[in-house]
């Protein structure tokens, strides 16, 4: 059985164009989870990019990656992943058994995660597993211009939180069937929790990418 990582990467980006080759210390955005993947040679036997995009491929390829052409029908801005995922499974050859995925906009990970993480998705046999991390956030919704808390009560200190997570993008591991359901995890997926100092960046905009240049300067200094 094997194990790949997919990392998707289409071109086209409204908010920060071109974001998924911007420089982050020296290198191109991408390239930090194509050689994440490629450090973890006992877990991950190939690693593949699925993109539109003719600059993306050829920077994949000069980084090792294999390059899956994804049609232009999955490449809008309001395809979900999951059917970039899809078709790039259906490319591959069926002894394909997990999919490791790697969203290049998440390109700071904690070089042990993917094997804490799967160590525990084979020893839980779970159908998938994703990341998540503690919020010590006061939540809560507006309505009818009235602030609605939902995870505390007015006056409630910070650490008698009820604790409460969110998705946090780094890491996602599922079965090959899972994928070709058009699903990545569903609500039997494993919640592997990291740890919540260590710093999330999620790309989208020009804000976050100057926080990742931020925080992958401080890490490089010491």
């Amino acid at each position: 059985m094997k194990t790949i990582a997919i990392i998707p990467a289409r071109g086209g980006s409204k908010r920060l164009p071109g974001k998924n080759l911007l420089p982050l210390g020296g290198l191109p955005l991408i390239a930090h989870s194509i050689l994440y993947a490629q450090a973890n040679p006992d877990i991950i036997d190939a690693v593949f990019v699925t993109t539109n995009d003719p600059e993306i491929r050829k920077v994949a390829r000069e980084y090792g990656a294999e390059v899956i052409d994804r049609p232009a029908e999955l490449s809008g801005d309001l395809e979900p992943t999951s059917s970039a995922l899809r078709h790039a499974v259906l490319q591959l050859d069926s002894d394909v058994e997990n999919i490791v995925l790697l969203q290049p906009t998440n390109p700071l990970r904690p070089a042990n995660l993917l094997a804490e993480a799967f160590e525990q998705y084979q020893n839980r046999n779970a159908p998938s597993l994703f990341t998540v991390t503690r919020s010590e956030r006061k939540l809560g919704k507006i309505e009818n211009n009235r602030f609605c808390p939902t995870n505390y009560t007015f006056g409630q200190r910070s650490q008698d939180l009820e604790p409460q997570f969110y998705e946090n993008g780094l890491l996602y591991i599922s079965r090959r069937s899972l994928i070709l359901n058009n699903e990545i995890i569903r609500a039997d997926a494993f919640p592997f929790e990291i740890d919540p100092d260590f710093p999330i960046v999620d790309i989208d905009s020009m804000t976050d990418y100057k926080y990742a240049q931020y925080l992958y300067n401080l890490k490089k200094q010491g």
